[in-house]
């Protein structure tokens, strides 16, 4: 039978294509953003701010600081490429969501699995450089989006399996058999999976099965238990596919964003480490939004690990702040061996 040997998971976020000097590019954004999610609230900058600058998050603004903290997810970032290539799966499991990438306001699928024969992660074009370079996404381009079209397998008839095992699990599971396109033209693949391939792999093409989680978009996001389960739902039918693959899993987002709650973060972090897992799945459903939503495709990931007896080993935990209303991206970084 297929065994999961690996798993990580990591923060995706731009901050970690951005030099610590041009943070500000993206703070400038948080300040006219009028909902804000912080908690169970929805602030504009300035309403954040009051609340919470008695913590003083201007002392973990400073230059010498993102520079310190930028090092240190660098550093973790290289050490979990060099794990998965010390393991060399035969397929890679990647648990992301989807921000209008492969999926519209047309459709929003709560879960899906793509079972084609290859995905393409496509360049881009100028057209769309210059539209995210007006947006404030000139640095991270590069770890998300090849210079030239790059074709990734897939192993097809695991991910059906997969798909198969999970509606026997009682999970109405989107199946995926082609990448979404626009006349003839493929959606770009989305960032929660380029930057697995980009950064982590370095464009190697290790076999791959998208799980897309509709973390963001309402009205049918899942829940913390649903995403759990689904999770276990997704190892059981990787541990029931006859074949001897050799399986890694990687959870690719999250975790608080585009406002640090570090005590969110904590608790779930060490609830994972614990197996807690009744305390994971406890989270109030209103701190899972904005980026933070993206949290639960680490608790898709921790449902998968549960099935096994890997154990996790948190290899940092950096919070990156941008502003003084403490925006920014908490970054996290863990593996289970």
């Amino acid at each position: 039978m297929a065994e999961i040997v690996f798993g990580f998971g990591t923060s995706h976020g731009p901050l970690l294509a951005t030099p610590p000097h041009e943070w500000d590019l993206r703070a400038n954004v948080d300040r006219k953003n009028k909902a804000l999610a912080f908690g169970a609230g929805t602030y504009d900058f300035q309403q954040l701010y009051e609340l919470r600058k008695n913590d003083h998050f201007e002392k973990q603004n400073t230059i010498d600081i993102r520079r310190e903290r930028d090092v240190r997810c660098q550093q973790k970032l290289d050490v979990l490429g060099e794990r998965l290539a010390a393991i060399n799966p035969d397929a890679l499991i990647i648990v992301g969501d989807d921000h209008h990438e492969w999926f519209l306001n047309d459709i929003q699928p709560t879960f899906s699995i793509f079972h084609g024969k290859t995905v393409f992660n496509r360049a881009l074009t100028k057209e769309e450089e210059q539209q995210k370079i007006a947006n404030g996404g000139a640095y991270s381009m590069k770890i998300y989006y090849p210079q030239r079209d790059e074709v990734y397998p897939c192993p097809s008839e695991l991910a059906s399996h997969v798909i198969a095992g999970t509606i026997q699990d009682d999970f109405d599971t989107t199946a995926l058999g082609e990448q979404p396109n626009d006349s003839g033209v493929p959606r770009q693949l989305g960032h929660s999976y380029g930057f697995i391939y980009r950064r982590i792999l370095k464009s190697k093409p290790v076999p791959l099965i998208p799980i897309l989680v509709n973390t963001y978009y309402p009205p049918n996001q899942p829940t913390t238990r649903r995403c759990f389960e689904f999770g276990r739902a997704v190892a059981r039918a990787v541990k029931s596919w006859p074949g001897k693959e050799r399986v890694a899993v990687v959870a690719s987002g999250g975790v608080s964003h585009f406002v640090i709650d570090e005590a969110f973060d904590w608790r779930v972090l060490n609830a994972m480490k614990a197996r807690d897992y009744k305390a994971l799945v406890a989270e109030p459903e209103s701190y899972f939004r904005s980026g933070t939503s993206e949290t639960k495709n680490w608790l898709v990931v921790a449902g998968m690990l549960a099935e096994t007896n890997l154990e996790m080993e948190l290899l940092d935990y950096v919070p990156c702040y941008r502003s003084e209303a403490g925006t920014g991206s908490g970054m996290a970084f863990a593996t289970w061996q």
